[in-house]
């Protein structure tokens, strides 16, 4: 995934948090979800015409794709009312692969392989939620993917930016802190406050 389209990741996972939380509608996260989707189908398209056959560059921009369908059927379904039942069973695919891609990414960046095991475990939320109705998860999960979209994608990608990345074991320990502690603080925040006031749209 390029560094940018991990901060838009960031971005999108951002405004869909507040959207499972009842702050923003389905309609307006739909939009900024096609917005961001196209991107990260279009940036790693771009990858792979210029890889021009390198399986390595290939296999780096499959990660894009992951989320980028994710976001085009999101903005796809809360534009057009869809229940979700589908994306919820592809949610469980991109689970799938996002260990994939952690468990190769742990030998040159371990700490990067945290974060795609935190991202697999967002993903499965969504496939508990949509495909198996377990809806009790919502306010955990909207928690989750607003405070981790900053701690998984938009920090990182400004610290890859400015070329503060760290890959070492320990750096990789002090992540997987983290992500327990972005678990706990979700569970607590979803207990206490399980939704967002939703603003009052602006008079005509």
């Amino acid at each position: 995934m390029t560094t940018i389209g991990l901060f838009f990741v960031g971005a999108v996972l951002f405004v869909n948090g507040a959207w499972f939380l009842g702050a923003i509608s389905a309609r307006e996260a739909g939009v900024f979800n096609l917005l961001v989707g196209a991107m990260q189908v279009v940036l790693p398209t771009l990858a792979v015409v210029a890889a021009d056959g390198d399986l390595h560059g290939i296999f780096g921009a499959g990660a894009s794709y992951l989320f980028g369908f994710t976001y085009l059927y999101v903005g796809v379904n809360n534009l057009m009312g869809n229940d979700g039942r589908g994306l919820g069973w592809y949610s469980i695919f991109v689970a799938a692969m996002a260990i994939v891609f952690g468990s190769f990414s742990f030998a040159a960046d371990p700490v990067f392989g945290v974060l795609w095991f935190v991202w697999a475990f967002m993903w499965l939320m969504f496939f508990l939620i949509l495909a198996c109705g377990v809806t009790a998860l919502t306010p955990f999960t909207g928690w989750l993917i607003l405070l981790g979209s900053q701690l998984t994608c938009t920090l990182p990608a400004l610290m890859i930016w400015r070329g503060n990345w760290p890959t070492s074991g320990t750096a990789a320990m002090w992540a997987a802190v983290i992500a327990v502690a972005l678990l706990v603080v979700s569970a607590a925040a979803a207990k206490a406050l399980p939704k967002l006031p939703m603003p009052e749209p602006a008079p005509a």
